[in-house]
C-alpha cells in the first residue's frame, strides 16, 4: 500500500468528536506492528476512545515529537461541495508531494 492509499484510508475514519476513535486507532496500529514500531494505548475511562504512543528509532538519543489529534468537529448541517470523509484529489487546489521511501 502506497503513502496515498494510506492517506486516503485514514481521511476515511469518520472521527467525529462525539464517537469512538478506535477503528482509526487500530488501523495505525496495525501499520505500525507490520513495520516492527512499538506503540501502546491510553484509553479513555469509557474505554471509546484511545491515544497512540510510538517509539521509532533509538530510544538513547534526543529526536523529534509529532503530535496529533484524530477527532474532527461534526460534520452535520454543512453544505460541504465533496464528501467529508473521502480524499478528493484535484490539482487545482494544491499539490500533495509524496516523496519515495
Amino acid at each position: 500500500m502506497d503513502s496515498i492509499e494510506i492517506l486516503r484510508k485514514l481521511i476515511s475514519f469518520p472521527t467525529v468528536s462525539r464517537d469512538s476513535n478506535l477503528e482509526l486507532i487500530g488501523y495505525i496500529g496495525e501499520l505500525l506492528d507490520a513495520h516492527g514500531i512499538p506503540f501502546k494505548l491510553i484509553q479513555d475511562e469509557d474505554r471509546r476512545k484511545a491515544n497512540l504512543i510510538a517509539t521509532v528509532g533509538p530510544t538513547r538519543r534526543a529526536g523529534i515529537m509529532l503530535s496529533g489529534h484524530t477527532d474532527v468537529v461534526p460534520v452535520d448541517g454543512q453544505n460541504w461541495s465533496v464528501p467529508p470523509f473521502e480524499m478528493t484529489e484535484r490539482t487545482d487546489a494544491f499539490t500533495v508531494v509524496v516523496l519515495p521511501t
